[in-house]
């Protein structure tokens, strides 16, 4: 069962064509004070957001990108690419996880930081500022 809807009309369009669709609860999220109506950031399709996982504020996950577990991506950072942000990981602040990236555990991604390529962070990592992180 989703646990989110596509807002009607409150979309983003990339410079490469592709459509984000702002999404808006239609159940409690316990786990991130989400309520039902309360509205999330843009997805590009049910592909990038499942289990218990939100995307709230102006936040953007696209591409074959994937959000799940209990993670959360806010304020204005990218998920993109074929990165997986999972369990319990925080991004937020303007970072950007791309390519194929993975940030799994307890991670937290944030400020300006990047993590991109085949990198991998994890368990209670913290990459933040301008942090950059490939492989």
């Amino acid at each position: 069962m989703k646990y989110y809807e596509f807002v009607p009309g409150d979309t983003v369009k990339l410079a490469t064509g592709q459509i984000l669709k702002r999404i808006r609860a239609t159940t409690r999220i316990g786990a991130h004070g989400v309520k039902p109506g309360d509205l999330g950031g843009y997805i590009e399709s049910p592909d990038n957001l499942s289990g218990q996982a939100w995307v709230s504020g102006e936040a953007w996950v696209y591409g074959a990108a994937m959000v799940y577990g209990n993670a959360r991506v806010s304020d204005k950072a990218r998920v993109f690419g074929n990165a997986l942000v999972c369990d319990d990981t925080m991004v937020y602040g303007n970072a950007h996880v791309y390519d194929k990236a993975r940030v799994f555990g307890n991670a937290l991604v944030c400020d300006d930081a990047r993590v991109f390529g085949n990198a991998h962070v994890y368990d209670k990592a913290r990459v933040f500022g301008n942090a950059q992180v490939s492989g």
